[in-house]
């Protein structure tokens, strides 16, 4: 027995013997790879379903799958923990309620401490599909409508090993929302500040930001100046609460409590922005959604 299965008093089994007892939904957190196979099974048993991001890494599976979960009308949770951390639930709902006046502009960035090791590159579908489709997600879920446009560029800075992999650790994206609001956000696998991870909406009436969240709320102030901690150096630390709060709506949601934040055509959507980058990379020029375009 593993040491977390001991202290939580659970049983180590496999997939398949886990899906065989009687359950009333699963949690799937394990490698990118494995979850269309995990989703479709949940589909066909009627189980409710957390995933973690992505739906798979082969976009015909994930159009696929996801027609399979929404035809099978399970409840199915997609892992967008952001959608759950109170600051940008707050910048979200500041917007929606109009307060803050229309939003024209969004700047977001998401910088790692450090590059990832070569095997979780390889595993988890790339920055795309891995660490970027967060902020793909964001920028659907707080504009609060689709996007119409997709212009990336991007390639290896930090690790050559990473571009070696056929991968890049450096990204920039411009979107254009259906009413033309502007969306830019900045990606990258290494960051002095620890994990940097910041957001901007520019709105009619004010402007919202979320910044960097310190180890410490001490500051110390001298002749020389002032002296802040760091920010937080991961994004588990960052995220602690958000993962928290989501897994407490999914275990609400199976109790007769309310929707999720994300659902399976959050997933699916989020990951179609990010083909559609990887293809503007590949070709230099934007990508039109508009029309329904598909990888």
């Amino acid at each position: 027995m593993s040491p977390l299965a001991a202290r939580l008093g659970a049983r180590r089994s496999s997939a398949a013997d886990a899906l065989s007892d009687d359950l009333d939904g699963i949690v799937v957190c394990s490698s990118a790879d494995s979850h269309a196979d995990l989703l479709l099974a949940a589909s066909e048993r009627g189980l409710a379903v957390f995933c973690e991001k992505p739906i798979s890494l082969d976009w015909l599976t994930v159009a696929r799958i996801t027609d399979a979960v929404e035809a099978s009308g399970i409840r199915c949770m997609l892992g967008f923990q952001r959608r759950y951390g109170p600051n940008f639930r707050a910048v979200r709902d500041r917007i929606a309620s109009g307060q803050a006046g229309r939003l024209e502009q969004r700047v977001m960035h998401t910088r790692d401490p450090g590059p990832p090791p070569i095997d979780y590159v390889r595993q988890s579908g790339g920055m795309l599909r891995d660490q970027a489709i967060h902020d793909f997600d964001q920028a659907r879920c707080i504009c609060a409508e689709e996007i119409a446009t997709v212009h990336a560029v991007g390639n290896c800075q930090i690790d050559p090993a990473i571009g070696a992999a056929g991968d890049i650790d450096t990204l920039a994206v411009t979107m254009l929302t259906e009413s033309g609001r502007m969306v830019t956000m900045t990606n990258n696998r290494r960051s002095p500040l620890g994990y940097d991870q910041r957001l901007e909406a520019h709105c009619a009436a004010e402007v919202l930001f979320i910044d960097n969240r310190p180890q410490s709320d001490v500051r110390v102030s001298g002749p020389a100046g002032q002296l802040t901690a760091a920010p937080m150096d991961y994004f588990i630390a960052r995220f602690d609460g958000a993962y928290r709060a989501e897994m407490a709506a999914f275990a609400a949601w199976l109790n007769g409590g309310p929707a999720p934040l994300a659902g399976i055509r959050d997933g699916y959507e989020a990951q179609r922005l990010a083909e559609a980058a990887l293809r503007s990379i590949a070709t230099g020029q934007p990508v039109d959604l508009r029309g329904g375009w598909q990888p």
